[in-house]
């Protein structure tokens, strides 16, 4: 009751002084552009970092650390995962969370600014994808409400965390589960794009489970006894071969694709064990979890062809996302007012540089915000097939709370994700500016909740009337599954030294481009 009152009180106080709420906005605007340089230094510093999922130790180390000296309290290692974290701030309803990913993508070490291909150290991680601009935007957004906060006497509690190994769909279903959102009334979450958006429904991407399988049977030598080994690698290839026949009777819906993890120890030895690790994409629990009992027959299947053993084991998971419409709506107002970044001529030359570079139209940096996205209307069985087909595990977090995803511009257009062409921008001043213009929507989107507790109650009411009302969240996660903590340690380990050379100093260096020596931009 004593929160009720507080908030009908604000909403009170604000009805009363209609200019009130304008001043605060405009206020918290102005708190997000004084740390223009502090969010230029995160940006790049988390660049310099370039960790794998479930290995992102400096990353965590350095992001909890502003959070700590800013007066949050952080709780490390949470759902048995080192490198995730929550950090608390406040009291009182509502409750907002904050989240982004913080993990990058293998083989894609790229220099900054640099509109052609060209590693920082060849073979190592980069961020391909821009994952390491998201948690900075949302510290600096959360540090600009807090100072509104504490200066109005606004309740309300305030939690970031990040998302670890988001590339392995590791760890979102695991903090589901260990109750980190129990008490959350909604979570804005933020994700890298090279355009300013927002979407509310689902439709946008499908779920999925990462399956790895583990086949045994016994070595012998290649050439002098082939008859007595019991290939495993034979096992893989021949489930490998089965599913690939099988994809022409699959469900158009359907995404599927394997690496070959272990494929045995040398050609004079019938391989005992290899391994083949399968990502099986489809556009609900119950299409995934088919597809899964499939993977599980090819995989039995080839045991008995080849007479090996298996075993496998969840090495991620992630449900299709469903978000909120009235935070939704409230969010792309709020994008509107901020707008787009002033790209400077810079900008603009390398975005058009690399474009060409890649052979995809040459549009340069977008000019206007899109429309809010909303769903699509459904084919002939009721389902909507989503133009983008991959996977993000915050979906499993929109099922259990009210959640949406601000999509900021921070990168390229035309890059192909998932690759060092994505990450040429991810320390320069696109993803600075991009980054700023995402933490003053996050900002604004934050103090509406504030301000309105009626939006909080919309919220609910949609996710508990329309989105839950026939679909109800059940976890992937069976009761012995673990987080694949082991996944990336043999690539950090062998790049971290010649990588830690490279970390971002910014006591020296105004930017990471200057500690590079690079003069942005850099062209053919």
């Amino acid at each position: 009751m004593r929160v009720l009152a507080t908030l009908l009180l604000t909403a009170a106080f604000l009805n009363a002084q209609p200019g009130k709420e304008a001043a605060m906005k405009a206020d918290l605007l102005g708190q997000v552009d004084a740390m223009k340089k502090q969010t230029q230094v995160m940006v790049d510093s988390v660049f310099s970092f370039g960790e794998l999922g479930f290995q992102e130790i400096e990353t965590s180390k350095y992001l909890t650390g502003i959070l700590e000296k800013e007066g949050f309290t952080i709780e490390r290692g949470v759902a048995g995962i080192p490198t995730a974290w929550v950090a608390t701030w406040g009291k009182g309803k509502p409750v907002i969370s904050l989240g982004s990913d913080i993990d990058c993508i293998p083989q894609a070490s790229q220099k900054p600014g640099v509109g052609y291909h060209e590693a920082q150290i060849d073979g190592a991680p980069g961020h391909g994808e821009g994952h390491n601009s998201g948690v900075p935007l949302n510290i600096t957004a959360a540090l600009a409400v807090k100072k509104i906060m504490e200066r109005e006497h606004l309740q309300g509690t305030l939690k970031l965390w990040p998302g670890v190994a988001e590339e392995q769909l590791g760890s979102k279903a695991y903090l589901v589960r260990a109750g980190i959102f129990k008490d959350v009334d909604v979570v804005l979450f933020t994700h890298v794009a090279s355009e300013f958006g927002v979407s509310w429904g689902g439709g946008s991407g499908t779920g999925m489970v990462s399956v790895e399988y583990q086949f045994k049977g016994e070595s012998a030598h290649s050439a002098g006894a082939p008859w007595r080994g019991k290939s495993a690698l034979d096992a893989v290839e021949l489930m490998d071969i089965g599913w690939n026949f099988r994809r022409e009777h699959l469900r158009l819906a359907q995404r599927s694709h394997y690496v070959i993890t272990n494929g045995g120890d040398q050609p004079n030895v019938v391989p005992q064990t290899a391994s083949v690790w399968y990502y099986f994409r489809e556009l609900d629990y119950t299409h995934v979890i088919d597809l899964w009992k499939i993977g599980d027959n090819m995989a039995k299947a080839a045991t008995l062809m080849t007479d090996t053993t298996y075993t496998s084991r969840l090495l991620g998971s992630a449900w299709a996302g469903h978000f909120n419409k009235p935070i939704a709506e409230a969010m792309y107002e709020n994008i509107k007012k901020v707008g787009l970044p002033v790209w400077s001529d810079d900008d603009q030359a390398l975005a058009k540089a690399l474009q060409k570079e890649l052979k995809v139209p040459v549009k340069g940096l977008p000019m206007k915000v899109e429309d809010i996205h909303v769903p699509k209307t459904p084919d002939a069985n009721g389902e909507v097939i989503p133009t983008n087909s991959g996977s993000d595990d915050i979906g499993d977090i929109s099922w259990v709370v009210p959640t949406v995803t601000l999509r900021y511009p921070a990168n390229i257009p035309g890059g192909p994700g998932h690759n060092w062409a994505n990450a040429i921008a991810m320390a320069t001043p696109i993803a600075h500016k991009g980054s700023l213009a995402g933490a003053k929507v996050q900002a604004l989107t934050m103090l509406d909740m504030l301000l309105h507790p009626e939006l909080v109650t919309k919220a609910w009411e949609y996710f508990n009337d329309v989105q839950t009302k026939e679909v109800k969240y059940k976890s992937f996660l069976r009761d012995g599954d673990q987080p694949a903590l082991w996944l990336n340690k043999k690539i950090m380990d062998e790049h971290r030294p010649a990588m830690r050379k490279l970390y971002y100093d910014s006591a020296k260096f105004d930017t990471y481009l200057e500690q590079l020596g690079i003069k942005y931009p850099v062209m053919r």
